[in-house]
């Protein structure tokens, strides 16, 4: 992967949600915070943060202000998230022309698809039928025009060219509402995308609404991801999304998969995208059976749903796809079938008449407890203590509930991790939510674009039936054992429990004396006993606690009588310990892994010496930088063979012929962290070069860490060969030095060196074709 360093120009879950994926992929990211959002969450996240000049959304709408930004933080790519820029073309050209790469598809297809008038355009020329509507950018005469040529009954969808998420957008049944709904859409749009052009179509009713995620490399290679169901909207704005659809036919699957692919093909599209579908609920004999709505050439807010029924990040692929890599690369070649259902809630913040209606809620998150659990999955920005801005949009949280089941059972699932919700100090839309949940007609996926609007006056009840409150009467609250507050006399001091638990034993009497060090106590705590010594010397006055009482930390165990006490007989003084001692069980130890180094491998080493050769330990001690090697699985030994002892299997074959481990190499170059590498070496003195089972499992754990961690791999490949008779045993066979390599080339995820030497060089010369140095 190319792509070294990130700038997240968005803010808020979606900023968290990037950075995290960014952490995953070893990329170092940058977050952004306007003057307003020095205190946001997703600043947490980041690796260093640059300010911008203003608040609210206008300065994360600042394209020149956020491309200085990137270039003074050094990131070499630029994410824009979901919303502000995410679809501007002039935004992603000038992130190019600073030789930054833009997360995303091109400009040329942003141009396309960012305009959705366009959109719709190319749509119909690659065979997707689509809505009538008005040419040319919308005017408040046309959309007037447009309305009155429908005739009785026609409605009208006024539309923002660029941006989504239900801003922009009203729909128009009389004339006379035409003004007021065309400003509304126009100040929307201008200020939540930079851009105010609007464009009309002809409104679709009764539909449900469908969108295809697809995902292109910089090959042309394009590919769906599924589809996901929508409808549960309101004013536009999706509240509820599924994946896959639980209502969509296998044919009609295809269909829309099929005009979504090939309109991505016609651009060159690059990275994620997600193409809208309406789909009539009942076609009309003179219309179609689906219509292509627009096109949202970026990540988008339910993308979650997909990720948990595909098994897939798609935020990680994103930024592999923008670095170069390609989608058999990225293993995403083929379609991937879906793994039950998903429902995602969006959790606003927003007051809600009994009629339903909604306005946006401000305040401070007193109480913030979601749902847990498995198959659960909360994305947020919020903590307790946090205040909920006006400056920026409504979402809270998004619940996302994954099940294997039915859609019904999953539908079910999502309901109740609704109402294990528990959000105070603002207004939420959750009792809405779980009102909506509970609809038979949502748990069978029987609903339309205008189900939520269709039901408002019963949406909109209040949240006293369904709430999870648990058994109305357990008896009283059990309260946390109170710390006492204790008088103590002059010349007294207390002696106080260090951690919560319960008094296991104490011995102490009224008249005994104790010395500074000795036991005095034991506690319990998470089934540990923690032993109290006392910091002074004294005589016990009092004895606050019994044996079995349950203690605070900081809570006074006993009252001392404080003096300087003499040594008598019966007293006893905490053991002194000798720091150079060395236990027994350490010894061995020692004795151990001196045995596994050249110096107690004497015999062995002077063989080595007399043929000219190095030992493996040599050459690790000379590649990484001094104490940085840390090695793995030292004190292995061979399979036990009966024609050998366990003495002599120490002597022929300590840690059985691998040496392996994690260490620096040029750390002063490149930092530690950097500079870490996976270093193998065969151990020519070890049975002749060979390796058992022991050092098969080694070497494989090995290379999968390495491929998890992303490390550079290093092998010293003299030797190596199997051991057949350590195979037998286990029933397994060496493998080549060829095969090895092939194994571990770990699907080219990272750096292979080899080094190979003297006689060994020919035998292991097919490993050029598998190393990216020899």
């Amino acid at each position: 992967m190319t792509l070294k360093s990130l700038l997240i120009a968005n803010r808020g879950e979606i900023a968290i949600r990037i950075a995290r994926a960014a952490g995953e992929l070893g990329l170092r990211s940058v977050g952004l915070y306007s003057e307003d959002d020095r205190d946001s969450a997703h600043l947490r996240y980041v690796d260093d943060a640059v300010a911008l000049s203003g608040v609210g959304a206008a300065a994360y709408l600042d394209m020149d202000q956020i491309i200085r930004g990137a270039i003074s933080a050094g990131v070499d790519a630029v994410h824009p998230g979901y919303g502000f820029l995410s679809e501007n073309a002039h935004f992603a050209r000038a992130a190019i022309d600073r030789s930054l790469t833009f997360v995303g598809p091109s400009p040329e297809a942003l141009d396309v698809l960012g305009d959705k008038a366009a959109a719709r355009d190319l749509a119909a020329e690659c065979g997707a039928p689509v809505a009538r509507t008005a040419l040319g950018p919308a005017s408040v005469e046309s959309v007037q025009a447009f309305l009155t040529a429908l005739g009785d009954g026609g409605a009208v969808m006024i539309k923002a060219i660029a941006g989504g998420g239900g801003r922009g957008i009203r729909a128009v049944r009389r004339i006379e509402d035409a003004p007021a709904a065309f400003e509304r859409c126009r100040s929307e749009a201008g200020k939540a995308f930079g851009r105010d052009d609007l464009y009309v179509e002809e409104l679709l009713e009764d539909v449900r609404h469908l969108e295809v995620q697809v995902i292109g490399d910089h090959a042309g290679a394009v590919q769906s991801l599924g589809e996901r169901e929508c409808s549960l909207q309101r004013r536009h704005q999706k509240l509820v999304e599924i994946a896959p659809s639980p209502s969509l036919s296998t044919e009609m699957r295809e269909r829309l998969t099929e005009a979504a692919l090939k309109i991505a093909r016609r651009v060159g599209y690059v990275g994620l995208g997600t193409f809208e579908f309406l789909v009539p609920r009942r076609p009309k004999a003179s219309g179609a059976d689906f219509y292509f709505l627009e096109a949202n050439p970026r990540l988008q807010v339910e993308h979650t749903v997909t990720e948990e029924v595909a098994g897939i990040d798609l935020v990680k692929l994103q930024l592999e796809v923008a670095g170069g890599r390609s989608l058999a690369q990225c293993g995403v070649s083929e379609r991937p079938r879906s793994n039950g259902f998903a429902i995602q809630m969006r959790v606003t913040a927003e007051a809600i008449a009994r009629d339903g209606t909604m306005r946006p809620a401000t305040g401070k998150i007193e109480r913030f407890d979601l749902a847990t659990g498995p198959g659960v999955r909360i994305d947020t920005a919020y903590h307790v203590g946090d205040r909920v801005s006006a400056h920026y949009d409504s979402l809270l949280a998004k619940i996302v509930v994954h099940g294997a089941g039915d859609f019904p059972g999953v539908a079910a699932k999502a309901y109740r991790a609704l109402c294990e919700a528990n959000v105070s100090g603002l207004d939420t839309n959750l009792a809405f939510l779980r009102n909506l949940l509970r609809k038979d007609q949502v748990r069978a996926n029987d609903v339309s674009t205008t189900f939520i609007e269709d039901h408002l006056a019963t949406l909109g009840e209040p949240d006293v039936v369904h709430r999870l409150t648990g058994p109305a009467d357990l008896g009283a609250k059990a309260e946390a054992p109170a710390i006492p507050d204790v008088e103590i006399a002059p010349g007294e001091a207390l002696i106080c429990a260090p951690t919560q638990g319960r008094v296991a034993h104490l011995p102490a009497s009224p008249g005994d004396r104790i010395l500074r060090g000795q036991v005095i106590a034991v506690i319990e705590a998470m089934k540990m006993e923690m032993p109290v010594e006392s910091e002074i010397s004294g005589e016990v006055s009092r004895v606050l606690v019994a044996p079995g009482a349950a203690v605070m930390e900081g809570a006074p165990i006993l009252v001392v009588r404080t003096e300087e006490l003499e040594r008598d007989e019966g007293m006893t003084e905490a053991a002194s310990v000798d720091p150079d001692h060395v236990r027994d069980d350490l010894a061995e130890i020692l004795e151990r892994r001196a045995r596994l180094s050249d110096e107690g491998r004497r015999t062995a080493v002077e063989r080595r010496r007399a043929r000219g050769g190095r030992t493996a330990r040599e050459n690790v001690a000379d590649l990484c930088d001094p104490s940085s090697f840390e090695e793995f699985g030292e004190f292995a030994l061979p399979v036990q063979r009966a024609r050998f002892s366990a003495e002599e299997l120490l002597e022929k074959g300590p840690a059985d012929g691998l040496v392996a481990g994690i260490g620096s190499v040029n750390g002063a170059l490149f930092g530690e962290e950097a500079s870490r590498c996976l270093v193998m070496a065969y151990d020519y003195m070890s049975f002749a070069g060979t390796q058992g089972v022991m050092a098969h499992r080694k070497k494989d754990r090995l290379l999968e860490i390495a491929e998890r961690s992303g490390l550079p791999v290093i092998v010293f490949a003299e030797g190596g060969g199997g051991r057949p008779g350590d195979g037998e045993a286990v029933g397994i066979t060496g493998l080549s030095s060829r095969t090895f390599w092939r194994f571990a080339r770990l699907n080219g995820s990272v750096p292979m060196i080899g080094i190979v030497s003297g006689r060994c060089f020919a035998g292991n010369a097919a490993m050029a074709g598998c190393c990216d140095v020899i």
